[in-house]
Order: C-alpha cells, then sequence, then structure tokens
C-alpha cells in the first residue's frame, strides 16, 4: 500500500510569483516568508515523495462563474499553467499521477462526494506558486493530483464537507495499490480580503488559534459555517477550507515539524505548517 508521508500548507498569494521572478527572496519585506521554507526543503529532500496530491481553488483559469464546481479532481497525464491576469511567468508542465487520480475520484464516489473529473485541466498560481516554493528550481521531481475546491462562487462547501472530503482522499491513498510515497499539500489563506469596505482586512488571532487547532483539536473550524469563517478571516481567506482538507487527510492525529506565520504578504497572513501523521 502507498504511504502517506506528511502534509504541507502555505499560502499562494501572486505577488509571491513577482518576487521569485525579482529575485527579491533576501529582501527585508521578503525574507522571513521565503527563509521559512528551508525546513520544508529539508524534509523534502529525506522524505522524497513520488507524488503530491494539491488541495487548491481555481482563480478562473480552469473554471469560471458560469461553471463552478463544488469539488474537481484532474486526471490529466500532464498539467500547464497559463497568464491568468496577473502577469506570472508559466512554468514546465506537471506529471500527472493518472492511476492514482482515477483512485481518488473512484474511492470519493463511493464516498457519496460528487466529483467533477478533469481528463484535461489548466492548473493557475494557487497551485503553480506552492510547487515552486517547495522545489524553487521547477524540476518537478514528483508526480501531481490536482483536487480543486470552489472557494469562489456561494454556496461554498462547508468546512466539515471539506475536512470530509480530506478524510476520504486520505483513506484512499493508504489503500492505494502502489508502493509510492505520498505527500498532501494544501494551499491558500490565511486570512484576507481583497475587495469591499475590509479590503486588507487580518485577523492574527483566529489565525493562529486555526494553526494551533490544526494539531491540538483539527475539526475546530468545523463548527463554523462558510459565512462565519468569512466574518473571521475574509472574504479570500476562507481558503483555509484547503487546509482543512490537508488535515482531515492525515488522520486522527498529526505532529507539527515547522510551522511559520508572517504579515503582510501583499495584504495577506501568510501560513506555513508542515505536519507528519
Amino acid at each position: 500500500m502507498a504511504n502517506l508521508v506528511g502534509a504541507i500548507t502555505t499560502s499562494h498569494v501572486p505577488a509571491i510569483g513577482r518576487a521569485i521572478a525579482r529575485n527579491l527572496q533576501k529582501e527585508p519585506y521578503w525574507r522571513p516568508f521565503f527563509d521559512a521554507f528551508a525546513p520544508v526543503h529539508r524534509w523534502l529532500g529525506q522524505t522524497r515523495p513520488d507524488t503530491v496530491v494539491v488541495f487548491y481553488n481555481d482563480h478562473g483559469l480552469n473554471f469560471f462563474l458560469d461553471k463552478m464546481p463544488t469539488f474537481a479532481v484532474g486526471a490529466a497525464p500532464t498539467y500547464t499553467s497559463a497568464d491568468e491576469g496577473w502577469g506570472l511567468a508559466s512554468v514546465p508542465p506537471f506529471e500527472g499521477d493518472q492511476d492514482l487520480s482515477w483512485h481518488l475520484i473512484d474511492a470519493l464516489v463511493e464516498d457519496e462526494f460528487d466529483i467533477t473529473s478533469c481528463q484535461e485541466m489548466h492548473v493557475d498560481h494557487a497551485l503553480t506558486l506552492p510547487m515552486s516554493l517547495l522545489w524553487p528550481d521547477q524540476a518537478w521531481p514528483v508526480k501531481v493530483v490536482p483536487v480543486c475546491i470552489n472557494t469562489v462562487q456561494f454556496p461554498l462547501p462547508s468546512a466539515k464537507r471539506c475536512y470530509a472530503l480530506g478524510e476520504s482522499v486520505g483513506r484512499a491513498i493508504r489503500n492505494w495499490d502502489s508502493e509510492a510515497r505520498v505527500a498532501v499539500l494544501g494551499t491558500g489563506g490565511l486570512s484576507h480580503q481583497l475587495d469591499g469596505q475590509r479590503a486588507g482586512f487580518i485577523n492574527k488571532d483566529f489565525d493562529l488559534q486555526f494553526m494551533d487547532s490544526l494539531v491540538e483539536d483539527p475539526k475546530w473550524a468545523t463548527q463554523f459555517s462558510s459565512r462565519e469563517l468569512v466574518e473571521k478571516a475574509g472574504t479570500q481567506g476562507v481558503e483555509l477550507l484547503m487546509w482543512l482538507a490537508t488535515r482531515g487527510a492525515l488522520g486522527a492525529s498529526a505532529r507539527c515539524l515547522h510551522r511559520n506565520y508572517h504579515i503582510p504578504i501583499s495584504n495577506t497572513a501568510s501560513g506555513l505548517m508542515l505536519l507528519a501523521p
């Protein structure tokens, strides 16, 4: 059976890509963010995952407001990025793990999740930037399985449902007839709001409590409705749903091997966690 080696959660704001393109990693504004990935790089070098399942949200590149699936799983042989309006350079294509993709799709449907399966799929900065943070040379040593969660258009899936989605994905990975080592990556957040009267909103107290809960009480945030999460974390901060799905995949308990919290990164509270089952 496959080995689920651990999970990583991190932010994905487009300004990260511009900082990478301009080699600003050591600038005072950016250094506390980029330096925090060194322990994660060491862990990846030690564990050497073969495949990464990525929980992320699409920003209009693959899905738009006229067609917005609640949950979508990529089952493509390759995934390419494109300019979605942020002026970010495209990255080398990602090799898909189709065997695991279809295994996850079958398992999720068996668990009564209604899944959109995508045999062709583009991926945007919510996937490409975190992958570039984990492997800065962009010579991807892993295959990927994208799992897209709607955090863009109401009605959104509940925190409880997203955690259960992660639990189902975790069970499926462990039951996959493979010797592969699989990591899970959750992207987005933490608290931020880009528009409206609360533009620039950051809730540090809630962010830190949420990060603590992923180890101490992982279902803590599932008590809140989507609207309550927007109130606490901001319109775009509801992306923490991807963190919950990632945590759900690890099972009942998890150890925190590394974490970082830094504000602001482009008006966003940036979080990073490395978790082991």
